[in-house]
């Protein structure tokens, strides 16, 4: 009986842990056969969302329509040195095409620059071309000192992102719970945390979430849940897609 209530005490944690990763694939070689297995990965472990790039958001809104997984995408990753119009009129193309949330890389040379009301007026344009879709905003903390940082969230609660996110990945910086403690004690109680960056373990993931995220964003996914059942050792789990 203790057998059994510690599986099942590890088969929720697994489900737990993907119900918070936003698998993701990103890549400029990414082929119809790379997307495919993404799509089999986000089905075969229920993650929350799927973050692809803007070219495939359509197939993959097909593809995992009534799922419950959500479709994701992003503006202007990973310079953010579009204009900011260009970047309003993405973003409501990625809403046509079926994206159910989009990650904003702002450009942080206004931020830098002390150009602050470009910077809000960046964002706010995706926000309002959104609509309802929930924003999540690439603040690259790693890039920014202290009061750089404290800017950065301040100008992006007021400009309406429904997501403060560490980083865009692992090329700015490892997201660590110190960070995600950070926006957590500056966020309202409305405003959501994503975690990005390196985060290629369960034990990450974990902290992660612990700190504070409602998100982890990882291209990593798939391995990780691997770790997570493998600790689990349910015999069978890792192929099935129910848990």
């Amino acid at each position: 009986m203790e057998s059994r209530s510690n599986r099942e005490s590890l088969q929720a944690d697994a489900r737990r842990l993907a119900g918070r990763i936003q698998h993701t694939l990103i890549s400029n070689v990414l082929t119809r056969d790379l997307w495919e297995r993404h799509i089999a990965e986000c089905m075969q472990y229920q993650f929350n969302a799927a973050m692809i790039p803007p070219a495939w958001v359509r197939q993959t809104a097909q593809a995992l329509r009534n799922s419950g997984i959500r479709v994701a995408s992003f503006v202007d990753y990973p310079y953010g040195t579009m204009t900011s119009a260009g970047k309003a009129r993405e973003a409501a193309h990625l809403v046509d095409e079926g994206a159910e949330e989009i990650d904003l890389m702002p450009n942080v040379g206004f931020l830098l620059s002390g150009m602050e009301r470009e910077y809000f007026e960046d964002i706010r344009g995706v926000v309002q071309a959104a609509d309802q879709i929930a924003v999540k905003i690439m603040l690259e903390l790693p890039l920014l000192n202290a009061s750089q940082r404290e800017r950065a969230v301040a100008l992006s609660i007021d400009a309406g992102v429904a997501y403060l996110k560490n980083a865009s990945g692992g090329a700015v910086g490892v997201a660590t719970p110190e960070d995600i403690r950070f926006l957590r004690g500056l966020a309202p109680k409305n405003i959501k945390i994503k975690a990005s960056g390196g985060i290629k373990t369960a034990q990450q993931v974990r902290d992660l979430l612990e700190a504070g995220a409602d998100l982890v964003g990882t291209s990593s996914g798939a391995r990780i849940m691997h770790e997570v059942l493998n600790e689990a050792q349910v015999s069978g789990y890792e192929s099935s897609s129910h848990y």
